[in-house]
């Protein structure tokens, strides 16, 4: 361009530079080999704070746990063969779950590509099946451009991670470069916002002609930032609310209109309301396999609306009567004014009564449980800390017993179900909402995949907090195989250390609790702490999560907790 200098810049140098015109300034990762040349560029640019974490795995998740509660992309580096491929679980679990992500990695010189050099894998032939797009950079000068597209595909439409694969010597290469790109052209990526009018009537049309109507809402309500939108919907045409596990969050825990979340480990009461629902008002979500069951089986009496940015979701698993492609809130934003407000009287008054009659529970016992443990932090809270999960019995008991009233306010592994999660997504989570209360409810057996990240806490000084769930088991797994292989318990054992002196080893706050009179003044004690606390319950070894309806199965198969009588302790909502 006339007028503006021309710099001669390193490829290295150029991603930085393109970083920070994306507005950067955060990117978690471990350095290697194949990528040290944009390590020893990136101590030029302070305003890119570079976190260090013990494994490439933890760089991808808590790159995952800052973009899903901040809405930004995560970034995350690593270098060739094996830090590349150790990103890929992580890469996986945002695919998953629609997180805007973008990978740096590393890759041997473009000569000797194809030929087994030391550390060279096809990272990008790897990731094809978990990445929304990736890229090969073989050209210096292309970088800028690659990563404006990157940030992009990562940020629009259904968003998703985009692993950007520069070889080293691409990394040394000089060019000239001037200014970074303001428009691109992918004329094969135009996804849809704008909803169809016509689509738009037909939906409305719908819901209010229907008289026991259900909104299912999914974690894009989260990303489109549609929340406000949602809750008039529902207070305006009086519909009650189910969140996927990963749409926790989009609708107040707290609001009269919320049932909690329904599928395999959701609320009895969200199950059998969808089961007698005559219209199924689908906002953000998959119609995913836990969500449905039994695809013939599902909400036979219903007619369905499928409002979604992903056209190839529509009819996937369930067909759509009125199907709606686009932006959450843009959609909600023109379907509003067009609904009429209804009152439903007799639709609200039999969810009260779904609620009294089948509520989640605590059983009353003197044994120290998970249930109890996560009720009393949600009562210690008031439903105000962000909420990380690993995955297994912990994670549904979470979502079951902690109904979050923070936006953005509880993430967790729902796709791919990655245990590990647990510890790096709390870490990204604290350092993109520093100063809120972040808890991650984590299982004994995912901490210890990921445990190597509490370095990175305490170098960091990030106060997040610890509950472990510790009985020494595989939870689920224990549980599946009591119940559908006759009890033939079989590597579930999953002994850890004594997680109060693991935690003075990193130099951290260790709490213990086996009973629980001690359980809540843990908590306030690990709230007051002004760093990082690892708190190790001790609970009971064997329970099972409830209600449940066995995989595959419909609603008319759903257990509830064979326990449960008038001495339990209801915990409705």
């Amino acid at each position: 361009m006339k007028g503006v200098a021309v710099m001669e810049l390193a490829g290295g140098e150029l991603i930085c530079e393109s970083l920070i015109e994306e507005g950067v300034d955060l990117v978690f990762g471990h350095p290697g080999g194949a990528i040290l040349p944009l390590y020893d560029h990136l101590t030029k640019y302070p305003q890119i704070k570079h976190v260090l974490t013990r494994h490439e795995q933890g760089a991808a998740h808590a790159a995952d746990g800052y973009a899903r509660s901040t809405g930004k992309v995560g970034v995350c580096i690593a270098t060739s063969g094996p830090g590349a491929i150790n990103l890929v679980v992580g890469l996986a679990t945002a695919y998953m779950d629609s997180t805007p992500m973008v990978a740096i990695t590393g890759q041997v010189t473009r000569g000797a590509i194809g030929k087994d050099a030391f550390q060279e894998t096809d990272i990008t032939g790897i990731t094809l099946p978990v990445t929304k797009h990736n890229y090969l950079v073989t050209k210096a000068s292309d970088l800028p451009m690659v990563i404006k597209e990157a940030f992009h595909i990562a940020k629009t439409g259904r968003p998703g991670p985009v692993l950007i694969d520069v070889p080293r010597d691409v990394l040394q290469e000089m060019t000239p470069f001037n200014e970074y790109p303001t428009t691109i052209d992918l004329p094969g990526y135009k996804p849809v916002l704008e909803p169809n009018n016509e689509q738009i009537e037909y939906a409305v049309n719908l819901i209010n002609k229907a008289k026991r109507p259900i909104i299912l809402a999914g974690r894009g309500v989260q990303i489109s930032q549609a929340e406000e939108q949602l809750v008039a919907l529902a207070e305006k045409a009086q519909i009650p609310v189910i969140c996927t596990l990963l749409g926790l969050g989009a609708f107040p825990g707290s609001h009269y209109l919320n049932l909690s979340l329904m599928g395999m480990h959701g609320s009895a009461f969200a199950n059998i309301a969808v089961d007698e629902s005559d219209l199924v008002i689908n906002i953000g979500a998959r119609f995913d396999d836990r969500i449905v069951g039994k695809v013939e089986e599902f909400a036979t009496k219903a007619k369905f609306v499928h409002i979604t940015i992903d056209p190839s979701n529509i009819n996937q698993n369930v067909e759509a009567h009125a199907p709606v492609v686009g932006d959450a809130k843009l959609v909600l934003e023109n379907m509003n004014p067009l609904i009429k407000s209804a009152k439903r009287t007799e639709w609200l008054k039999r969810m009260d009564q779904l609620r009294n009659k089948h509520p989640f529970f605590i059983p009353e016992t003197d044994k120290l449980l998970p249930q109890f443990v996560i009720r009393q932090l949600w009562e210690a809270t008031g439903g105000q800390a962000r909420i990380v999960t690993g995955v297994g019995q912990h994670q549904m008991w979470a979502a079951q017993l902690y109904p979050t009233t923070v936006e953005r306010g509880f993430i967790t592994s729902g796709g791919l179900g990655t245990m590990g999660y647990e510890v790096p997504a709390a870490m990204g989570m604290q350092m993109g909402r520093p100063e809120d209360l972040v808890w991650s409810i984590a299982g004994d057996g995912g901490f210890q995949m990921t445990l190597q990240e509490l370095a990175t806490i305490r170098d960091e000084k990030l106060p997040v907090k610890f509950a472990i769930m510790n009985n020494s088991y595989l939870g689920m797994v224990r549980q599946w195989q009591e119940l559908f292989y006759d009890n033939r318990y079989n590597q579930i054992d999953i002994a850890g250390p004594d997680w109060v002196k693991l935690a003075e080893a990193y130099g951290i706050h260790g709490i213990r609790v086996d009973n629980k009179e001690n359980v809540l003044s843990a908590i306030h004690e690990a709230n007051q702490h002004d760093g990082p606390v690892i708190v190790d319950f001790v609970v009971e070894q064997e329970g099972n999560v409830y209600p449940m309806i066995p995989a595959g199965q419909s609603v008319n198969e759903m257990v509830e907790d064979p326990d449960m009588d008038e001495k339990s302790s209801m915990v409705a909502k």
